[in-house]
């Protein structure tokens, strides 16, 4: 079995367009939509229109007389979906986000076929949040002749750890590989285990037959035993090949290569979480699907580079919200070394946007799961699925029943790791109380009480969902479904673990979805009550749709967390849209006492004396800068530290000296008028010193391009342009703005720009756009071919400049498919 890309030579076609043009995978084709006030997602997904698109692809069959037949594999397509070869239908799926296959049989050697794929995405909204349209995700093309390898086939579970001491000295690794097509007798399988290419365990097995005469494949199970192994956790995250080879006495059949991690887990209301029998708190925090100013298209390096990000920030865990993961970042993820909450889904069979699965939940929740695990299953980064995310349904009979339906098959297709629900006590709380509707069949249609109104009680209310969480009322809400399930996740409810606990002192409890500014309260209660093991905050990264549950606006500008076009973000990333972080990494990094060194943002001073109109899910709009050109004012001084006391110097005068640390949460605040310069905190610990940080003012400012790499090392590769309004120092302004325009020459292509913006009627498909804050994010891709990409950008008031990047051409990379030996692309 050969699997390879199969991402050029499509051309899209929007439904009136007989003409289209090319594209290379995975593409969106919301971004490039033109979005208005009556987008048909409206506030949800950030005021983009769906649409109905097509993509079509002319495929030779290679002449290879060893093949018998081919089929697609589509990781993810958004957007109910057909698929056909010359006009005759070969496929459909309806689930965005579940990865899918499409046989497409045998067909002749050097034939030219017809691939079309209809995509109708036109309903909207069908969610909380922006989802693109399309082919958003990798395409590959997978040939085979009637025996081999099932796709996904091959399991790797490590079943125990024999320690003597602190030392592991052997690693029981079970190996199970499923094989399909007509088995001929006396096959076999040959499993190596190797750790940078060499091998450190070699097994071999018989293939059992499936049994009944109409049953083609069988199975084949062997245990490895592993000397010394070197396993895999967020620390230290080794990674070993499997390879498998299928074989019969005349020769080889198919063979498949596999990356995974040797890795236990264990969780229990004593101890906790643990990994490899070591205790672990996830530091965790959310991630949306999208990738800003790509939209939702699936780059790898893009994936790479948020895990990246997230990971050198102090993160150690991500929540996938609220969908499975792509393959991409979970490559990240076991490379680098995260642990993941893999989601199932945000909807069961009650609504919540018009448009929404809920009326199909039902039938298609079982392969959802099974596709679900079966891609993710030898992936050491996953030690949690969590069945749903802010279920209102969980809390009645019927919701409680489909639970251990859910649990069931999770359990059936994967005992290897625990499940979660993520439950807001809140909405449990108002979906308990509400009366079923007369005259419905199934199960109950109940008055909405919904994620949406939950969070607008608690804008309007402030800590009411927090504070839901200590009511007896919310207890009986949650207890139900909470006891289905392994590990009970709660959404804005840190204030009831210590009463859930009591109550229920086998219950083991993760904070499944938190404001970011609530982390010092929530972490003394991970790292004192036994049983929590972990927060995850909303959000890591900021996404598009969901306009304004995060971002703050001023004076009469509309407020609330569901505000007006021109509106695009949600607003509430510790990292924005771009990769700049904001001052809430200044509070987590202290609260978890990863540095030393103090943080300083400073609330925005062209907004000094104008009333904030806040919302719960950004704690401060504080920004890390003391470069506001020549502007006059107070300045609001936000310095975090580990210290318990701080310092803050202007241009090396003292402002004073204050508490810090744990006894004022990690945040000392200063206000003093604002003047260039350099502005410095210094952390105190005991008298000592224990660290020092300083921000300083911009000088003369240019046009600057800063590209995070200076290679596109492939056609996939991308390459991330910081276009900055800087100081020779590299000193942004945060008030300096300007237009700019790109233009690229050479191998390479601009797929976005953008900046952090949370209002704007600009588009990321342009080529010109404003900047923000003094920034905005230039995306170029590869073309395959090698040379020299240039890439130019003027401003109206700053100039113009250039930056070169290094095309290899496409050289042989690691896709982000786990069991491909071959990655040519199919053309």
């Amino acid at each position: 079995m050969t699997t390879t890309l199969f991402t050029s030579g499509w051309t899209f076609h929007r439904a009136d367009d007989s003409n289209g043009i090319e594209v290379r995978l995975p593409h969106d084709a919301m971004i490039s939509e033109e979005r208005s006030e009556s987008g048909g997602a409206g506030n949800h997904g950030g005021y983009f229109p769906g649409g109905i698109y097509t993509y079509r692809k002319r495929w030779t069959v290679p002449d290879d007389a060893d093949i018998c037949e081919y089929s697609l594999t589509f990781e993810g397509v958004y957007g109910s979906t057909r698929v056909s070869v010359d006009g005759a239908e070969v496929g459909r799926n309806e689930s965005p986000y579940r990865e899918f296959t499409v046989p497409l049989g045998c067909l002749l050697p050097q034939s030219e076929v017809l691939i079309e794929v209809n995509v109708d995405n036109s309903c909207t909204p069908n969610s909380r949040w922006y989802t693109g349209s399309g082919i958003y995700r990798p395409v590959w093309m997978t040939s085979s002749g009637t025996t081999r390898i099932a796709p996904d086939g091959v399991r790797v579970q490590t079943r125990s750890l024999t320690r003597s001491g602190q030392t592991v000295g052997e690693a029981l690794v079970d190996i199970t590989v499923a094989i399909e097509g007509d088995l001929p007798d006396a096959a076999s399988v040959q499993v190596e285990l190797l750790y940078d290419g060499s091998p450190v365990a070699t097994g071999a097995a018989i293939v059992d037959k499936n049994p009944g005469e109409n049953m083609d494949g069988g199975v084949a199970g062997l245990t490895l035993h592993v000397a010394s192994p070197r396993l895999w956790s967020a620390e230290h995250p080794n990674l070993h090949d499997v390879r498998v080879r299928l074989e019969t006495i005349t020769g080889l059949l198919d063979e498949r290569t596999l990356r995974t991690g040797l890795r236990t887990i264990d969780v229990d209301a004593l101890s906790g979480l643990r990994i490899n029998g070591e205790a672990v708190l996830l530091r965790g925090t959310a991630v949306h699907h999208d990738n800003g100013p790509l939209g939702a298209a699936t780059f790898a390096p893009a994936e790479r580079r948020r895990a990246r990000l997230l990971k050198e920030a102090g993160f150690n865990a991500i929540r996938s919200a609220h969908n499975p993961l792509s393959r991409a970042f979970l490559d990240a993820c076991d490379e680098l070394g995260l642990y993941v909450m893999d989601e199932l889904s945000d909807v069961w069979f009650q609504k919540k946007t018009p448009y929404d699965s809920s009326d199909r939940f039902l039938e298609a929740w079982p392969d959802d799961v099974a596709a679900m695990i079966a891609k993710d299953r030898n992936r050491p980064s996953v030690i949690l699925y969590s069945i749903g995310n802010e279920i209102a349904e969980s809390a009645t009979g019927p919701g409680v029943k489909v639970a251990k339906q859910i649990q069931a098959r999770f359990r059936e297709l994967d005992p290897t790791r625990p499940t979660t629900i993520a439950v807001n006590p809140l909405l449990a709380m108002m979906a308990a109380r509400a009366k079923p509707s007369s005259g419905t069949d199934g199960p109950p249609e109940r008055k909405p009480a919904t994620s949406t109104a939950a969070n607008q009680l608690t804008a309007k209310m402030g800590r009411l969902m927090v504070l839901a969480s200590t009511l007896p009322a919310a207890s009986r809400a949650t207890r139900d479904v909470f006891d289905v399930v392994d590990v009970a996740g709660y959404n804005y409810g840190y204030a009831g673990y210590r009463g859930a606990r009591r109550r229920y002192p086998e219950r083991v409890i993760v904070g499944s979805e938190s404001m970011p500014g609530d982390l010092p309260a929530i972490w003394k209660r991970v790292t004192s009550i036994p049983g929590v093991i972990g927060d995850f905050s909303w959000t890591g990264w900021d996404y598009l749709g969901e306009v304004g549950l995060g971002y703050w606006s001023y004076e009469n500008e509309p407020g609330g967390i569901a505000k007006p076009y021109p509106g695009v973000l949600a607003g509430c990333g510790i990292f924005d849209i771009t990769g700049q972080p904001g001052a809430a990494l200044h509070l987590t990094r202290a609260v978890w006492g990863l540095t030393s060194q103090p943080g300083i943002a400073v609330r925005p001073l062209d907004r000094a004396g104008q009333r904030p109109n806040k919302t719960p899910w950004l704690s401060t709009d504080a920004l890390p800068t003391w470069s506001w050109s020549n502007l006059a004012g107070i300045a609001d001084i936000e310095v975090y530290s580990t210290g318990d006391q701080v310092e803050l110097q202007l241009n090396g005068r003292s402002i004073g000296r204050r508490r810090a640390g744990k006894s004022v949460n990690f945040l000392t605040t200063f206000r003093a008028p604002y003047e260039r310069g350099e502005l410095t905190a210094i952390a105190y610990l005991r008298g000592k010193e224990i660290g020092r940080s300083s921000l300083r003012s911009a000088g003369n400012l240019h046009l600057t391009l800063r590209p995070e790499s200076d290679q596109l090392s492939d056609a996939d590769d991308l390459c991330f342009v910081w276009i900055e309004l800087a100081d020779e120092d590299g000193i942004v302004d945060a008030v300096a703005e300007d237009h700019v325009r790109v233009s690229i020459s050479g191998p390479g292509s601009l797929i976005g720009l953008a900046s952090a913006a949370p209002f704007t009627r600009e588009s990321y498909a342009d080529d010109e756009h404003s900047t923000y804050r003094g920034r905005a994010l230039a995306v170029i891709r590869g073309t395959g071919e090698p040379g020299t990409v240039t890439v130019r950008v003027s401003s109206d008031r700053h100039g113009s400049t250039t930056t070169t990047l290094e095309a290899l051409g496409d050289l042989p990379h690691t896709p982000s498919r786990t069991t491909v030996p071959d990655t040519k692309e199919q053309s």
